[in-house]
């Protein structure tokens, strides 16, 4: 290589150098993984927003409101200090779009949204944080959570419909969700279920992370179907039985990551969640939380709720 060549490869060195630098120097602060809470008609919602670049110029994401999936967001828009992005309605009353603006004031994002029924509402959200996968855990006692005589440990969301019978805990038909007493950081859990024909229900991990209970038997996967943790992480199949039998899965969290095996088969293997879900009870995730068992959607029943914890 002669000397004009070894000079041009340097200057053509230091300019990736320099690009790579620009690059990271247009990182924005508003990127990452946030945890909202919207006060919304007196009600504290708690939901999820995920900001991130898109090539070298766009910033795009993805947003969880109160109910309903994971959702994109096409583009957020910068001008003059502010952000902004709209939605599309999901489950929402209404066709007009949720509309968002928002600024960072230190290390908090705050806002408004310009809901689908024309009123505006405050939001407030911090960054999601990080939680800690452990190596190797150490695993405490199994204990039931589920004693199979009565609703002991247990609260319902409402009105309840919940009840025992020889040793099932019933949801006979819509109603209140139900929420454990005992509150969990990372754990194994194997529980039991079974539900009608046409019927849908969810098990939700520290009350943030709903672990998908539907009849999918002959689905195609989904991260909305039997065994997907709703809108984020899809099993390699559906395992689905027929309607009628009894299921059972056995779910592992520690941290973020989860992994999910379906009537004996790993479906979700140590997969990462990005945040809470639709219908979470808090958004709270660096807290335990306890598990909720949905029950608004249909019928469903539960037996032999084990719960075995990390411990330290």
């Amino acid at each position: 290589m002669n000397n004009r060549s070894k000079l041009c490869l340097v200057a053509l060195n230091m300019l990736l150098a320099i690009s790579t630098f620009s690059y990271a120097q247009m990182i924005n602060p508003i990127e990452g993984r946030w945890n909202l809470v919207i006060s919304q008609d007196g009600k504290e919602l708690p939901s999820w927003l995920e900001i991130r670049h898109s090539g070298s110029r766009t910033l795009v994401g993805r947003f969880v409101y109160a109910m309903g999936s994971a959702r994109p967001i096409s583009e957020v828009k910068i001008k003059d200090g502010q952000f902004s992005f709209s939605i599309p309605p999901q489950w929402e009353d209404g066709d007009s779009d949720m509309k968002f603006q928002g600024v960072l004031d230190g290390d908090v994002l705050n806002g408004t949204m310009l809901y689908t029924n024309g009123k505006t509402y405050q939001w407030e959200a911090v960054r999601a944080p990080k939680l800690e996968y452990t190596e190797n855990p150490r695993w405490g006692k199994p204990q039931k959570l589920f004693n199979g005589k009565d609703l002991k440990g247990w609260n319902a969301m409402g009105e309840n419909q919940w009840i025992v019978e020889s040793g099932v805990l019933k949801s006979p038909k819509s109603g209140s969700n139900l929420v454990s007493d005992e509150k969990f950081n990372d754990f194994k859990l194997h529980i039991e279920f079974r539900y009608p024909e046409g019927s849908n229900s969810g098990v939700y991990l520290r009350g943030r992370y709903e672990v998908q209970i539907t009849d999918s038997k002959g689905a195609e996967p989904s991260d909305i179907e039997f065994s997907g943790v709703y809108g984020f992480l899809t099993p390699t199949e559906v395992v689905a039985k027929a309607a009628g039998e009894w299921q059972e899965y056995d779910i592992t969290l520690i941290g973020r990551r989860v992994t999910v095996v379906a009537n004996g088969v790993t479906v979700i293997n140590d997969q990462i969640i990005p945040g809470i879900t639709g219908g979470a009870l808090d958004s709270r995730e660096g807290e335990p939380g306890p598990f909720l068992f949905q029950g608004d959607h249909g019928p469903i029943e539960f037996r032999n709720i084990v719960v075995t914890p990390r411990v330290e």
